[in-house]
């Protein structure tokens, strides 16, 4: 439990720390809102874009192994960022990183969904996401904390001893296992890899009027490639994506669900300490610190939660985590709209976090239950490569609406809408109602 969830811990970590960090990265090279966003997106693309090749690799030479060589990724790119002295190399090393989490996220679940029984599954993966929960309270906190005492680059620093020590402890105590698969189709590899990476670099660089015509082209070019890609996946006993997962209503409807999610609790987090700092006039580490009840709510809960969707089943508690979801962002805006105290802000994050709590294990439960165990693994990449895309496209969206100049009400409705679907793609999915 401890070794898997080491490594959803450091990939969200380094989704989050570097939200209160992007100021003095900016003031640093000198960068504007549309380019900083690509501090935090260069990382969630290249998850997204590598993450079914990742899996793909974790089926054929072990998935401890893979797990290994991943944390090794992830913590070499860690030092490549905190060695960084320019944009270019910046940036750079946030792809290694991320080619290390495309990895680390999908197999550290894998192992622990294999390792646990059924009727305890909702509970692991809850104090998994638990764990990806704390990393979202201390990455935003700490991240202001290292900024405002040290130097922005300590907040990749801080993984290197971590990573190292997580891959020599993964060597001795984590189980190998592997699943029989066939040899990796390089044109597959690049199709899947276009198709994913091109279609969020297409909503990152949208705001960016010199850039419509080639994010337009490249959003066409994703499209080809996705459909390019799922041809080739017909007929195919061993492939990248086993067309026949999504012949279940629960996985297809739950992945649809996650993306909505994530798309909309990665918005706001992107936005939020910009509002925070900007409107209410808060520091870099008070800007932080103002996402505690959100975070917090959701890494306290988290545990409690996969043991109620042990009992409960995933689609009551789905439904119940995105309709808190829905009158959270709603209330939210209607704060915002009628003066934005912080502390009735805080009440409504809570609500909202909690909400996140109870959807999240929900939604991986359901998903993975669906298949078969031989197919786990793809489950998990298919769920994890939704949840990264969701979480840059919200980022994305975002941006879109500052440089729209719609205002942060907006985006907060925004973001209730896209919650608002998750509810009814749940409703129609096919999760148990009980477990």
């Amino acid at each position: 439990m401890a070794l898997t969830s080491l490594g959803i811990f450091m990939a969200m970590m380094d989704s989050m720390i570097v939200t209160t960090a992007s100021g003095a990265i900016g003031r640093q090279f000198g960068l504007d809102v549309v380019r900083l966003q690509w501090v935090l997106n260069a990382y969630n693309i290249t998850i997204a874009a590598l993450l079914l090749l990742g899996v793909a690799i974790g089926d054929r030479i072990g998935r401890r192994r893979t797990y290994i060589l991943a944390l090794g990724l992830f913590t070499l790119g860690s030092a490549a960022c905190a060695l960084s002295v320019s944009f270019a190399w910046l940036l750079a090393g946030r792809i290694v990183q991320g080619v290390g989490a495309c990895a680390m996220t999908p197999m550290s679940m894998t192992i622990l969904t294999s390792a646990t029984p059924a009727s305890k599954r909702g509970g692991a993966l809850g104090i998994w996401s638990g764990v990806g929960g704390l990393a979202l309270v201390v990455g935003p906190a700490l991240g202001g904390l290292i900024t405002a005492s040290l130097s922005w680059q300590w907040i990749f620093w801080i993984n290197v001893p971590i990573g190292l020590a997580g891959m020599i402890l993964a060597h001795y105590k984590l189980p190998e296992s592997r699943v029989p698969a066939s040899r990796i189709d390089p044109f597959d590899a690049v199709l899947v890899v276009a198709a994913s990476g091109l279609v969020v670099w297409a909503l990152s660089e949208a705001p960016n009027v010199a850039m419509r015509l080639p994010a337009g082209v490249a959003g066409l070019a994703s499209v080809l490639a996705a459909v390019a890609f799922v041809t080739r996946q017909r007929g195919k006993d061993h492939s990248l994506l086993p067309l026949r997962l999504f012949s279940s209503k629960a996985l297809s409807g739950g992945v649809a669900a996650t993306f909505l999610l994530y798309a909309a609790m990665y918005g706001v987090v992107f936005f939020l300490p910009q509002y925070l700092h900007a409107a209410l006039g808060l520091g870099t580490l008070s800007a932080g610190l103002g996402l505690l009840p959100w975070t917090g709510a959701f890494a306290v809960l988290s545990p409690f939660a996969g043991r109620l969707v042990d009992h409960y089943g995933e689609r009551n508690m789905a439904l119940a985590g995105m309709a808190m979801q829905v009158v959270g962002y709603a209330s939210l805006a209607a704060a915002v709209l009628f003066g934005g105290w912080y502390w009735l802000l805080a009440v409504l994050l809570v609500l909202s976090g909690a909400g996140l709590a109870l959807a999240g294990p929900a939604l991986q439960k359901g998903v993975l239950g669906s298949v078969e165990p031989m197919l786990m693994g793809k489950a998990s990449g298919v769920f994890n490569m939704f949840r990264q895309l969701g979480g840059a496209a919200g980022t994305a969206l975002s941006v879109i609406a500052v440089f729209s100049q719609v205002g942060f009400l907006w985006l907060v409705t925004y973001f209730f809408r896209v919650s608002a679907w998750s509810v009814l793609l749940v409703i129609g999915c096919g999760f148990p109602c009980r477990t």
